[in-house]
């Protein structure tokens, strides 16, 4: 695996010798359009984040509730494209290369844009991870295995009601952390 130590990796141990907690922010990219998520998303580490999610926006984000769905919206009828999610964390990684980025969101949109090429393009732009809510671990060989292959960490979400035997399968292939 092609890893140096991960910016996530990283924070996370800075965080712990320090005994400290860590912010982890979630913002819409293109939301409510490319510049002013860019400047919110900028601003982000001096106001106290460790980590930033960007918010891919989806059409149908069916485990969302009403404010991200309403971001995404905006964002979409603001011309925001997974291409532009991408060129945004770009132009964030031109000010801030430390602070870690994960892209959240939907597999279709990563599909209709290429696993391969996807994989590639954030690596190249310097996303850290990656949280797909819809992509469960039997599924691991379509984006989990080839992005942990290249680097990126895979991200899972549990819930307060997750098995035992659950949560050792979602663990399986994750890294980064667990949300």
């Amino acid at each position: 695996m092609n890893y140096k130590l991960g910016r996530i990796k990283k924070r996370f141990e800075l965080l712990k010798s320090s005994k400290e907690k860590g912010l982890i922010t979630f913002v819409t990219a293109g939301d409510p359009d490319y510049n002013t998520s860019l400047s919110i998303i900028k601003s982000l580490p001096d106001a106290g984040a460790d980590l930033i999610e960007i918010g891919m926006p989806f059409t149908d984000p069916m485990a969302d509730g009403v404010g991200i769905q309403a971001s995404y919206l905006r964002s979409l009828n603001s011309g925001q494209t997974l291409s532009k999610t991408l060129d945004i964390v770009n132009d964030f990684r031109k000010k801030d290369d430390t602070t870690p980025v994960i892209l959240m969101g939907y597999f279709n949109p990563i599909y209709k844009y290429g696993i391969n090429n996807f994989i590639r393009e954030s690596k190249r732009v310097g996303v850290d991870g990656l949280i797909v809510v819809d992509l469960p671990p039997e599924a691991d060989e379509e984006l989990c295995k080839p992005a942990r292959r290249n680097g990126l960490d895979f991200i899972r979400l549990a819930t307060p009601t997750t098995d035992k035997k659950r949560l050792s399968l979602l663990l399986k292939n994750s890294s980064g952390f667990l949300g």
